[in-house]
């Protein structure tokens, strides 16, 4: 497996550190030491906002699976060894920190490209986009009888399928659309492919746990910060709210409270996915606002909130850097990050160059665990 920019990024599967208090029980814990945590789910963009974004991921992840839906989309070895090298140029030259690249497939992708993309080295899995499902999807898969010898290739060479699992059908209520694409999609797909590794992406229903936890070794979930924090109510308190549009939408109460209890019960088919999805503050505040949430800066801190909340602190390592090596075949990382029981007080905005301001996650709030020393002038603990 290629490195990062600096190497040295992974280690063996033994296990490394875990909470580390002044307290011992985690009710009481001032702070918190864990493996470096990986982001199994990331947009990173490209170009100026790309390099403006990076440094939120880098402060706190060793690795990340970024997506692949460009304009144009990564297709081949080729584009995703190009990104890849593009994804180097604008990291810090101390950082440590290991892109894991996707293809996006096609109905007109041939397998080869699949085989190439496996002894490249660089590409770890492939991601499905229904044709039209979220932001830059529209040249997704249409049919998945046809991308069925793609999917064969993948389990052939033990590559994983990503699927936004998400039908386009107008006909289907947009918060039924995942429970839908898993009972006329991926349950057959999983029963008559026993031997592909498929992750459903950033789930956000209790049928989708229920799948998950009900299927086979070869399959998982990720799960974002921001569907374990808000229901869909956050989208109209105090009138519409862009910042918390995403696809998936955010789902009801009962549903956000099932992927609590997933993320959070140390079941290893449930890893962390942050989705985190930039889109300048004009593009989210138009009439036809961008679906996405820009939840790298306070990825960490949200997701320890959650967990303490569910008295479950000792499990945040396992979520964050255990489950999703284990599942990609990856070693741990060597390296430990540290939370504080610390106020973390969120920007407003964040600029990010060329394109205008960014609003992350819980924007303009306090959460309740920072990083220890994180990089100056990103995140301000108080």
């Amino acid at each position: 497996m290629t490195t990062g920019k600096t190497g040295g990024t992974t280690g063996d599967t033994t296990n490394g550190a875990t909470g580390d208090a002044t307290g011992g029980a985690t009710g009481n814990l001032r702070t918190l030491t864990i493996t470096r945590p990986d982001d199994w789910h990331l947009h990173l963009r490209d170009g100026d906002l790309m390099a403006a974004v990076l440094p939120w991921t880098t402060r706190c992840f060793a690795r990340a699976v970024v997506m692949p839906n460009l304009r144009p989309p990564v297709t081949t070895a080729a584009a995703a060894a190009a990104y890849y090298e593009r994804i180097l140029d604008a990291l810090h030259p101390d950082v440590d920190f290991t892109p894991l690249m996707t293809l996006y497939l096609t109905d007109t992708m041939k397998p080869a490209e699949i085989e190439r993309a496996k002894a490249q080295g660089l590409v770890v899995a492939a991601k499905l986009y229904p044709a039209g499902a979220t932001t830059n999807a529209d040249a997704g898969v249409t049919d998945l009888a046809r991308a069925r010898p793609l999917l064969e290739a993948l389990a052939a060479c033990g590559m994983p399928l990503l699927v936004h699992g998400e039908v386009t059908d107008p006909a289907v209520d947009v918060f039924d659309r995942e429970a839908v694409f898993i009972e006329r999609h991926l349950r057959p797909l999983v029963e008559s492919m026993p031997d592909l590794k498929v992750v459903l992406e950033h789930v956000t229903t209790r049928q989708a746990v229920a799948f998950v936890e009900q299927g086979p070794p070869t399959l998982a979930a990720t799960i974002t910060a921001h569907h374990l924090l808000l229901n869909r109510g956050a989208m109209f308190q105090g009138g519409l709210n862009p910042h918390f549009y995403c696809l998936p939408v955010l789902k009801r109460e009962e549903h956000r409270l099932a992927l609590v209890a997933a993320a959070t019960g140390g079941s290893p088919k449930f890893f962390l996915g942050t989705d985190s999805a930039p889109h300048p503050r004009a593009a989210k505040e138009a009439a036809c606002g961008c679906a996405g949430i820009f939840s790298a800066p306070v990825a960490i801190e949200a997701y320890a909130a959650v967990f303490e909340q569910a008295g479950a602190l000792d499990r945040l390592e396992g979520f964050c850097g255990r489950h999703g090596p284990l599942f990609y075949g990856l070693p741990f990382n060597r390296g430990t990050l540290t939370l504080e029981r610390r106020a973390c007080s969120v920007p407003s905005t964040v600029p990010d160059g060329a394109a205008g301001d960014l609003v992350p996650l819980a924007a303009g709030s306090s959460l309740r665990w920072s990083v220890v020393a994180p990089p100056a002038g990103l995140i301000r603990g108080d």
